[in-house]
């Protein structure tokens, strides 16, 4: 009895000690939803006035752009997916993934090639884990990715979307040629809700706006210097950066929110296991008190009877 008593209080010492870790990582991912959800809503302004910007060139010009061009029978798609690169997030990272298996799997129904670039060291775990091929992957800025990142993967994915297979015959570069771009992330919707999504990047579907504009919002008019086709180069990678930039920050934002989930039911557990434990110390050390007293009431009565025969 003894042992098992110690055997449950350390139990109760090793589930606290696991308790104070993931109260630790609740509290700094709480402190960094916030971080994150500003700095997502620092960048609203400046990607809808870039959104704007190029939805009026789009529009009121006739400028047949590559980053505009809808291919006639597109045979390769790239799949840009974003995940984690530390786990205790819940299955934010596992959501996001099945999410991508979906893509695929459409895009392979529909005769494409797909090739696959990867943000996120879960994402790399995954596909490594399963043999399965990747392009490029890039990892280290999931919880706090900076426009720098965006900019990074916007140049690839642009690249080889640019990349005209019929120019490029004899070199290798024709295998990464790409006709649409579709990009997997985990969209913030609240504390308590982050649901994967998944948005077509490229060729670009240039609305303008999201929201219908107010009685007063005047629509912007451009002269275009010193031409529009200049503009649209200079401004279309500008673009896919910021919607990169986005999705990254609604990553981020959400992987938080999921780990803060996660690892406060992590702690609610760790109480729930310390009081079964407590309790069920107290009730083994309770029952070898009681075993005690018995035994010694026992010796006491036949020591009694024994003196009471002579």
């Amino acid at each position: 009895m003894a042992a098992s008593v110690r055997e449950l209080r350390a139990k109760i010492r090793s589930t606290q000690a696991t308790k104070k870790i993931t109260r630790a990582m609740e509290l700094i991912a709480a402190s960094r939803i916030i971080k994150a959800q500003q700095r997502a809503a620092a960048s609203a302004p400046y990607a809808r006035e870039l959104t704007r910007a190029v939805s009026a060139v789009a529009t009121f010009s006739n400028v047949d752009h590559p980053l505009t061009r809808e291919k006639e029978n597109p045979t390769k798609a790239a799949v840009l997916v974003v995940s984690s690169d530390r786990g205790l997030a819940g299955s934010y990272s596992s959501a996001v993934l099945k999410e991508a298996e979906r893509l695929v799997e459409k895009l392979t129904g529909e005769g494409k090639e797909v090739d696959l670039y990867l943000a996120g060291r879960k994402a790399e775990a995954y596909y490594n884990f399963r043999q399965r091929e990747f392009v490029q992957s890039w990892s280290g800025f999931s919880d706090s990715p900076d426009y720098s990142d965006a900019r990074e993967i916007g140049n690839v994915l642009v690249d080889a979307f640019n990349i005209d297979p019929e120019a490029l015959e004899e070199d290798q570069d024709a295998e990464r040629a790409v006709d649409e771009l579709h990009v997997v992330f985990t969209r913030f919707r609240s504390m308590l809700t982050q649901e994967p999504d998944v948005i077509r990047l490229l060729p670009l579907e240039v609305v303008e706006g999201s929201d219908p504009p107010e009685s007063d919002d005047v629509l912007p008019l451009y002269e275009f210097e010193p031409s529009a086709t200049e503009v649209l180069d200079a401004l279309l990678p500008k673009y896919v950066h910021s919607r990169l930039y986005y999705c990254l920050l609604q990553a981020s934002a959400s992987e938080l929110a999921a780990r803060q989930k996660a690892m406060k039911s992590a702690t609610d557990n760790a109480e729930d296991l310390i009081q079964k434990y407590t309790r069920t110390a107290n009730q083994a050390r309770q029952a070898g008190i009681t075993q005690e007293i018995s035994e010694i009431v026992g010796g006491a009565n036949s020591l009694a009877d024994a003196n009471a025969g002579e």
